[in-house]
C-alpha cells in the first residue's frame, strides 16, 4: 500500500483502549501514533502483547495547538456526527492521520476545527474506541490496498487481484569519460 497513515487519541482516558488501539495501529502498519492531552502513557496502557512502543514512534502533545504532523499529511477527525461524512463514502487520502475523541465525549471543538475531514462509522449509537480505530484502519487497508474484486455471489474470488504496474524502464549509465 502506497502512502502513511497515523493514529491518534485525544483526552483518551483509559489504558485498555489506548492499549488496543496501538495494537491494532502496529497490525494495520501505522506508520506513528500520537496523544494529544492524554490520561495514560504507552508505559501505563495494557493490552499491547505486540510491542508497538519499540516498532512504531508515538508522539505527545499536551493539547491541540503543539500538534505536529508531516507536512502534507491530512488530518482526519473520527467521530459519530450528523455532518460527518459516512466512513464507506470516503476517499482516505494517500497520507493521512486520524484521529479519535476521548471515551464518554467526543473531540474537543478545537480539534474538530483542525481536522480537514470529519468521517462516522454508520452505526446506531457510538462504540469503543479502540474498535473504531480499527474499523477505521480496516476501511482504509480495503480501500487503498490491491485486492481482487469480490465476486457478485457469495464466496471468494473468482478473479485474480490487479496487477501491479511499473513505469517505463529507466535506464541510467554513467557518462564515459573522454581520452585527454
Amino acid at each position: 500500500m502506497r502512502g502513511y497513515f497515523g493514529i491518534g487519541a485525544e483526552g483518551i482516558s483509559k489504558p485498555i483502549n489506548l492499549g488496543n488501539l496501538v495494537r491494532s495501529a502496529h497490525a494495520f502498519g501505522a506508520s506513528f501514533l500520537f496523544l494529544v492531552d492524554a490520561h495514560h502513557t504507552i508505559e501505563t496502557a495494557y493490552a499491547d502483547t505486540s510491542g508497538a512502543e519499540r516498532q512504531v514512534p508515538l508522539y505527545r502533545f499536551d493539547s491541540v495547538a503543539e500538534l505536529k504532523l508531516p507536512r502534507g499529511c491530512t488530518l482526519i477527525g473520527v467521530e459519530l456526527l450528523d455532518d460527518a461524512v459516512d466512513l464507506p463514502s470516503f476517499r482516505h487520502p494517500l497520507n493521512a492521520a486520524y484521529v479519535f475523541g476521548p471515551e464518554r465525549s467526543s473531540l474537543s471543538p478545537a480539534m474538530a476545527l483542525r481536522c480537514d475531514h470529519v468521517v462516522k462509522i454508520p452505526t446506531r449509537f457510538c462504540i469503543n474506541l479502540s474498535v473504531a480505530g480499527a474499523v477505521v484502519m480496516y476501511d482504509r487497508m480495503l480501500s487503498l490496498g490491491r485486492f481482487a474484486p469480490r465476486p457478485v455471489r457469495s464466496g471468494g474470488p473468482t478473479e485474480p487481484p490487479p496487477r501491479h504496474i511499473h513505469g517505463k524502464v529507466i535506464t541510467r549509465r554513467r557518462p564515459v569519460p573522454k581520452p585527454d
